[in-house]
């Protein structure tokens, strides 16, 4: 029975089977020592290389939820002292890439994997995944402010951002609904308006939640 090479290669690669395509029209890719076409199928018992060089093959993938601490870096690389996320993880999970992103100085839910179709299908826009933060600023939000974030949104170097509002009982404090994941988006909408955010602590992504998982916790979790 025949299977779809780049399924096959995004399962092995954990990328999406966009990034398999392009590794395959790249030439990366060889079915018994044939370079393999897109929209190519294989046989089992075929042989198949990427990079010249054979897999290991995996059973499954794998998906984590942790509750990011203030002070780690989402990524592989280390900045100077900032340690990153993987110094929370045991070796096992440090394949694993991030679904989106976290700064040094935001906590709270993180979703790992080395499913490329589910971190590209948790961050690209047109799938609307909704993300929830609580949120501190250093000053109370003035209620026009409050309005022009909410309503009609500010402009921003990157396009325009307009977050949903919820107020708390202190109004510096705000639960923050988005479902874009530009590059600090929240603390530079904030800042375009003269704001500084003190923290910001997501709790949750899509379906997914802390679930009671404490600073620097993690566990793995079910697609």
């Amino acid at each position: 029975m025949s299977e779809r090479l780049n399924k096959y290669l995004a399962f092995q690669l954990g990328v999406s089977r966009r990034e398999a395509d392009n590794s395959i029209a790249a030439g990366h890719v060889k079915v018994n020592g044939v370079a393999a076409i897109l929209g190519g199928r294989f046989e089992e018992g075929d042989t198949i290389t990427f990079k010249g060089k054979p897999f290991e093959k995996r059973m499954a993938y794998t998906y984590v939820v942790l509750n990011k601490p203030v002070g780690y870096v989402s990524s592989r690389r280390q900045v100077g002292e900032v340690p990153t996320l993987y110094a929370l993880l045991p070796e096992k999970y440090h394949n694993l890439k991030p679904v989106g992103r976290l700064d040094k100085d935001s906590s709270g839910l993180l979703l790992l994997t080395d499913d490329g179709d589910f971190a590209y299908n948790m961050t690209h826009p047109k799938f609307y995944k909704v993300k929830t933060y609580e949120v501190s600023l250093d000053t109370d939000l003035q209620p026009l402010h409050q309005q022009m974030i909410s309503d009609f949104g500010v402009t921003l170097e990157d396009g325009p951002s307009k977050l949903s509002l919820e107020k708390r009982d202190n109004p510096q404090d705000w639960l923050v609904t988005m479902h874009e994941g530009r590059n600090r988006q929240i603390r530079r909408t904030f800042s375009s308006l003269g704001y500084i955010v003190t923290n910001l602590h997501r709790i949750s992504f899509g379906t997914y939640t802390l679930d009671g998982l404490k600073p620097g916790e993690f566990k793995e979790i079910s697609k």
